[in-house]
């Protein structure tokens, strides 16, 4: 994390544009509101779009504004969100997730910082820094043409990766100790300090939603504590195991490949998850679309979809 923020300060300076991955949670959103505060554009508008927020078809606009009477209800002119940005920064969030046909757009738009609005002649010229943020895999949307191969290579001038939780567990204790502290100030708690069982299990924990479950399990354990010391008991029930497994080492079956043991680790998680793909991937340390293309290679289908199949297959006869 040092090192990431040793980075921001490098390139904050500069025009380039930037690039942010990482899962849910990481805290995308407060490296760019870093790199904007740090820029030469910090008195700027930061104009923030996410767009997988926004209906697919309301993206264009929102971005580029549009005419009075230029679709059903644009009753009068609206200014874009590329034109608010003029003299500051733009986030789009999760540009993985944008119409490939508006990336088409957008490309156009970096390459000559011009624009029409949705249904006018009017041509807007722009100024502003573009900061991107993604949780996708990169190169899965970029092999399944999600993501234009041109627009990436526009956007990721520089490249942030924003680590998971689990891979930098050592930020653990001083994360924690930071929401406790602010959440006891905020709800006036007695609650001071964290007690080693606590803390013992919270670096035990997987933390799939990062850096934001961290803090909305010390918001909820800061509420029900009773004392000056954080108990293990306070934490959310799913990161205290309500047993100790004791089935012994893990057994490899004999004679068994590393793709069978892929496959099996895979098959077992979403029975677990009751198919549930999203949490599988968490689990399992993936992104979504990784965890497709491996379901779609080891051949496992959602038993959940092929039983509604068949139910609705049943009901047609």
């Amino acid at each position: 994390m040092r090192e990431l923020f040793e980075m921001v300060g490098s390139v904050a300076a500069s025009d380039a544009n930037i690039l942010i991955l990482g899962e849910n949670g990481t805290g995308k959103e407060l490296i760019a509101n870093a790199i904007h505060r740090a820029s030469l554009r910090a008195q700027g508008p930061f104009i923030k779009i996410n767009c997988a927020a926004i209906p697919k078809e309301l993206i264009e606009s929102e971005l580029f504004g549009y005419r009075r009477g230029a679709f059903t209800g644009a009753v009068t002119d609206k200014v874009g969100l590329l034109e608010l940005a003029e003299g500051g920064s733009l986030l789009l969030d999760e540009i993985g997730d944008m119409p490939a046909y508006l990336q088409t757009k957008l490309l156009r738009v970096l390459q000559e910082r011009e624009y029409r609005p949705v249904g006018s002649d009017r041509v807007v010229r722009v100024d502003f820094r573009l900061i991107c943020a993604t949780n996708v895999d990169i190169d899965a949307a970029l092999k399944e043409g999600r993501l234009r191969e041109d627009l990436y290579f526009r956007i990721n001038t520089i490249t942030l990766r924003v680590p998971p939780l689990r891979e930098r567990p050592e930020d653990i204790p001083a994360l924690a100790t930071h929401f406790l502290t602010v959440f006891a100030e905020r709800y006036q708690r007695p609650v001071r300090t964290i007690a080693p069982e606590a803390f013992e299990q919270l670096l035990r924990a997987r933390w799939p939603g990062n850096v934001r479950e961290l803090e909305n399990a010390l918001e909820r354990a800061v509420l029900v504590s009773k004392g000056e010391s954080l108990q293990r008991e306070d934490l959310p029930e799913a990161l205290v195991p309500q047993a100790e497994e004791t089935s012994g080492d893990f057994v490899i079956p004999p004679h068994c490949t590393l793709a069978e043991l892929e496959r099996m680790a895979i098959l077992r998680t979403l029975q677990r998850t009751n198919w549930n793909k999203q949490e599988t991937a968490h689990i399992l340390g993936l992104y979504r679309p990784t965890l497709y293309s491996k379901m779609k290679k080891y051949g496992i289908r959602d038993e959940r979809a092929q039983q509604r199949t068949a139910a609705l297959k049943g009901q047609a006869r």
